[in-house]
């Protein structure tokens, strides 16, 4: 089994130490006690708060020399103490260069003190007076600082490098540096670094807990980079001022770990930033890439340490693209149909109709697009008899199915026609000599393509656009019929993964449409997923169900995301499939439906190069003249001999 190292990871900690304000030993002892639990962990790199050793909160006992020279012993003491560890520990100092005194960072590693860097922004107003003990960086006057013989890096100009791991490069600010207007982390993200530390202290006051939370959160997203940041805790609470120990852990805008506040005990939280990913990102990113270069940084080796196999601590979603949590996903349900609503009235505007023709089956996908078409006309006044709706009974089509379009098309008085489809069907099986009891994939497509020319010929008749109901999990799969459901003149749902399909029809049952249109809805998200192209069973109920064939949706989703989203290789995706899907599927289900994912993914783009315009929804599209451009003769080996290459266990 490989280590978590081998897919990119690197586990990275903050911990918030038991602390007495000017109790060196004590708080030497509170840092010794975090370090074994990370170490024990299996953390590589560990973050402590700003003036950890001493306190934030001495005031002018920075000015006796005794506290100094304590902290100082202290230092030399937790680097001795890394000696034979992988951990690397970053913690917050008092540390004297000639006649001045900074606030610094000192990274240890190794049994040594790998390199100091001093705060270069002081706060010196409301409940700060930093100004008035130290020193900012920018007032060094020399690149290193004698310890007892030896010359340690010191400076804001330090990166450290991991020379085991490449795509670890570690910059470091101090608290008050990240609040100001132009953060140095940004400009170490543009020399590379992709791991960003903060030691903090940050008092708490009223609102500050949010703003903290997301000034992290969107520094991480900015720099495309992980950052931590470690906050001094309650017990630095003195005369004015109430710290909480907010420390919390981001990659690129998204929160992997927080502390609890207000809590006098050490905390250590922990979490697996994904470099792999992070470097992948930066790749994509052409206005990173572009940035302006800045200053250059000195770097400083170190060793990381492996990160063996195991638990993987980090939030992994088996939805990625449907929230768990009901309030987050009724929002992202409100913004989506709002996007898809939007573009369809744009549309329409634009083109100056007021009719459009779509069909229903009473599936899903085509109830979404028919409830979109309706709000569009709501909202530019049209009437929603102009919205032309055609159910086109086949040989597959089901009374449960047929009689939740018919009756929802009534609720919501919106133009109807009924059309089968079965004479002209046998009449073209007739003409090109194909039996009928054949069912084959010419019996399937010869009556999508019937539906689709009905579709487009009524669109003359009524001068309306054709609104196409096929989905985002269906144009990665290519399951859609070549020039039939695949083409239309305006595809709403284009944007939209099939596993939040049925959410958005819920929601619309809940939030946009009441009473027996309502409870239509309820139903529809109840029926199995089908193209309703081969013959219903002996009892009326649907025989082709798409999930027995294609495979489950939810898995489909999940990899899709993976491929698109992040560019994880297959291996990758196996990997994390395998743990949020356990007990859920077994691991070689996983993986034949991987397999199955990757060829149909690869021989079906020519379907997504002629794709109909359609909005996009959210941070995976397949647009050819968006986000996704692949040629569609592109050789699917080189990532079907990777899955060859795994055994089906995980």
């Amino acid at each position: 089994m490989k280590s978590l190292s081998a897919w990119g990871y690197c586990r990275l900690g903050v911990a918030v130490p038991e602390l007495r304000v000017a109790d060196v030993a004590f708080n030497l002892e509170q840092l010794r006690r975090v370090v074994d639990q990370a170490e024990v962990a299996d953390c590589s790199l560990l973050l402590c708060p700003e003036l950890a050793l001493t306190g934030y909160s001495c005031g002018d006992l920075f000015f006796q020399p005794l506290l100094i020279e304590e902290a100082r012993r202290a230092l030399a003491e937790l680097a001795a103490d890394t000696r034979g560890r992988g951990l690397t520990l970053v913690v917050g100092a008092p540390i004297r260069q000639d006649d001045r005194l900074y606030n610094c960072a000192v990274v240890l590693g190794q049994g040594r003190i790998l390199g100091i860097v001093p705060k270069i922004h002081l706060p010196n107003s409301h409940e700060f007076y930093e100004q008035r003990w130290f020193a900012s960086a920018r007032e060094s006057r020399c690149d290193h600082l004698d310890w007892d013989g030896e010359a340690i890096p010191f400076g804001a100009d330090l990166l450290f490098r991991a020379v085991n791991r490449r795509e670890c490069l570690v910059g470091i600010e101090l608290c008050e540096d990240l609040w100001v207007a132009d953060p140095p982390s940004g400009r170490m993200a543009g020399q590379g670094a992709t791991v960003l530390l903060n030691p903090s202290a940050s008092p708490e006051t009223l609102g500050k807990e949010a703003y903290r939370r997301e000034l992290v959160r969107g520094q991480s997203a900015r720099c495309l980079a992980a950052y931590a940041y470690a906050s001094a805790g309650p017990g630095e609470s003195s005369t004015d001022l109430v710290f909480s120990g907010h420390s919390l852990i981001a990659e690129n805008g998204l929160l992997l770990a927080e502390t609890e506040r207000f809590r006098f005990d050490s905390q250590l939280v922990l979490a697996d930033v994904d470099l792999a990913r992070l470097r992948s990102e930066r790749a994509r990113s052409s206005s990173f890439a572009t940035a302006a270069a800045g200053p250059r940084y000195r770097e400083i080796p170190f060793h990381l340490a492996e990160l063996p196999p195991g638990t993987l601590r980090r939030p992994l979603d088996a939805t990625p693209f449907v929230p768990v949590d009901d309030a987050e996903r009724a929002a992202r349900c409100r913004e989506i149909f709002a996007l898809q609503t939007t573009a369809l009235a744009k549309r329409l505007r634009h083109t100056g109709g007021s009719r459009v023709v779509l069909g229903i089956s009473g599936g899903l996908d085509s109830t979404l697009a028919l409830l979109v078409a309706v709000k569009a006309f709501d909202r530019l006044g049209l009437a929603r008899e102009g919205i032309v709706t055609l159910t086109l009974p086949g040989f597959g089509t089901t009374v449960r199915t047929r009689g939740n379009a018919e009756r929802l098309a009534g609720l919501l008085g919106v133009g109807l026609r009924v059309i089968p489809i079965d004479g002209a069907v046998r009449g073209h099986f007739a003409d090109i000599g194909h039996p009928e009891t054949l069912h084959d994939i010419t019996y399937e497509n010869a009556q999508a393509r019937e539906r689709t020319q009905i579709l487009m010929d009524v669109a003359n008749q009524v001068g309306g656009l054709v609104i196409g109901t096929g989905d985002l999990s269906e144009l990665a799969l290519g399951w859609c019929t070549y020039n039939a459901d695949h083409m239309s003149m305006y595809g709403v749902n284009a944007g939209v993964p099939k596993t939040l399909v049925r959410y958005l029809v819920a929601w619309c049952a809940e939030c946009e449409f009441a009473g027996e249109a309502a409870e239509i809805l309820k139903d529809i998200c109840a029926t199995p997923v089908s193209p309703e192209l081969l013959p219903p069973t002996a009892e009326g109920e649907i025989a082709q169900k798409t999930e027995d064939q294609v495979g489950p949706y939810v898995l489909h989703d999940f990899f899709l995301y993976h491929l698109v989203r992040w560019h994880d290789p297959p291996a990758k995706i196996f990997f994390l499939a395998c743990r949020v899907f356990a007990g859920e599927f077994s691991s070689a289900v996983i993986l034949r439906w991987l397999r199955v994912f990757y060829r149909r993914f690869f021989s079906q783009q020519f379907k997504r190069s002629c794709l109909p315009d359609g909005p996009k929804i959210g941070s995976v599209a397949l647009s050819p003249r968006g986000d996704w451009r692949m040629p569609s003769d592109a050789c699917v080996e080189l990532w079907l001999r990777e899955l060859d290459g795994l055994d089906g266990e995980g």
